[in-house]
C-alpha cells in the first residue's frame, strides 16, 4: 500500500471518527435538554411551600423535604386513586392484547371475502378523533347504566385499531410454512394462533402491551366524563383537583406527577428489550 492511499484513509477515518464525536455530543445534549423538565419537576416535589415560589430559582432543593408527598397522601385519597389506575390500565391492556390479537390474526391469516375492504374501514376508525365519539360513548354508557363504574373505565379502551394493525403486521412477518406444517399435522386455528403465533410475536404483543398501558394510565378526557366518585376516580382525574381556583401548591402537583411517572417508567424498563423487536417484525417506524 503507498503513502498517499494509506493517508487518504487516514484522514477518512480521522474524518469519520469526527463526524461521530459531533453526533454523540448533539444526542446527549439533546437527552439533557429532554430531562430537564424532569428534573425540576423532581426538584420542586422536593421543596417545602415556602421555597416553591422562590426568586431565585433552585434546581437543587435546600433543604430537602418529603413534606409534600406526606401532605399528598394526607390531604386526598392518593392509594384509591393510584389503585383504580392500575387495576383500569391492567385490565385495559390485558382486554386490548386479547381482542387486537384475535382480529389480527383474522385479517392476516383467515382471508374471506371483503376481509381487505373490512380491515380498510377498520384502520379509517383511526382518523376519527376521539373528542368527536366521547357523547355518543357516554350516551351509551350511561343507557347501560355504566356511569360511574369500573366498566365504562374500562371496556371502551379494550378495542383498538392501532393494535390490530400493530399486530396484524408482525403476524404477517411470521413464515406461513410453520402454520401449513401444523394445519398438515391436524392443528386447527386456535392451536396455531394460542401456540404458535402468539409466542413467536412477543415482542410486538410486548410493544402493544407497553402503548396500552400508558394510555389508559394517562387517560384523562374519558374518565373525567363517566366518573365522579373520589372513590372510583384514577390517578390523572385526582391530580387535577390539585389546582385550586385561587392558590395552586405546585410541590404538591409536581409530588402527585412523579407518583404518575414511576409506573410508567418502570414498564418501560421492563419491557425496553422488547420495543426494538416489536418495531422491526411490525413495521413502524420511529
Amino acid at each position: 500500500m503507498n503513502k498517499p492511499l494509506a493517508a487518504a484513509q487516514a484522514g477518512a477515518a480521522r474524518k469519520g471518527l469526527g463526524g461521530k464525536i459531533v453526533v454523540y455530543l448533539l444526542l446527549i445534549l439533546s437527552a439533557l435538554v429532554m430531562l430537564v423538565p424532569f428534573v425540576w419537576m423532581l426538584s420542586t416535589s422536593l421543596k417545602s411551600t415556602q421555597y416553591v415560589l422562590n426568586p431565585v430559582p433552585e434546581l437543587i432543593p435546600n433543604p430537602v423535604s418529603l413534606d409534600s408527598y406526606a401532605r399528598l397522601f394526607e390531604l386526598f385519597p392518593m392509594g384509591t386513586w393510584v389503585a383504580n389506575s392500575l387495576l383500569v390500565a391492567i385490565l385495559a391492556t390485558a382486554g386490548q392484547l386479547l381482542t387486537c390479537s384475535m382480529a389480527a390474526y383474522a385479517f392476516a391469516r383467515m382471508h374471506f371475502r371483503g376481509s381487505n375492504l373490512l380491515f380498510l374501514l377498520y384502520l379509517a376508525t383511526m382518523m376519527v378523533p376521539f373528542q368527536v365519539t366521547v357523547t355518543p360513548l357516554f350516551i351509551l354508557m350511561r343507557n347501560l347504566g355504566w356511569i360511574n363504574s369500573y366498566q365504562s373505565l374500562i371496556l371502551p379502551q379494550v378495542f383498538s385499531a392501532f393494535g390490530t394493525f400493530l399486530l396484524r403486521q408482525a403476524f404477517q412477518a411470521i413464515p406461513r410454512e410453520l402454520e401449513e406444517a401444523a394445519f398438515m399435522e391436524g392443528a386447527s386455528h386456535w392451536t396455531v394462533f394460542t401456540r404458535m403465533i402468539l409466542p413467536l410475536a412477543r415482542p410486538a404483543l410486548a410493544t402493544l402491551a407497553v402503548f396500552s398501558f400508558m394510555g389508559s394510565w394517562n387517560a384523562f378526557l374519558w374518565p373525567l366524563f363517566v366518573v365522579n366518585d373520589p372513590n372510583l376516580m384514577t390517578l390523572p382525574v385526582g391530580l387535577s383537583l390539585l389546582h385550586g381556583e385561587h392558590l395552586t401548591e405546585w410541590n404538591l402537583v409536581m409530588a402527585g406527577s412523579v407518583i404518575t411517572i414511576i409506573p410508567m417508567l418502570v414498564v418501560y424498563i421492563f419491557a425496553q428489550q422488547y420495543l426494538v423487536k416489536g418495531f422491526v417484525t411490525s413495521g413502524l417506524k420511529g
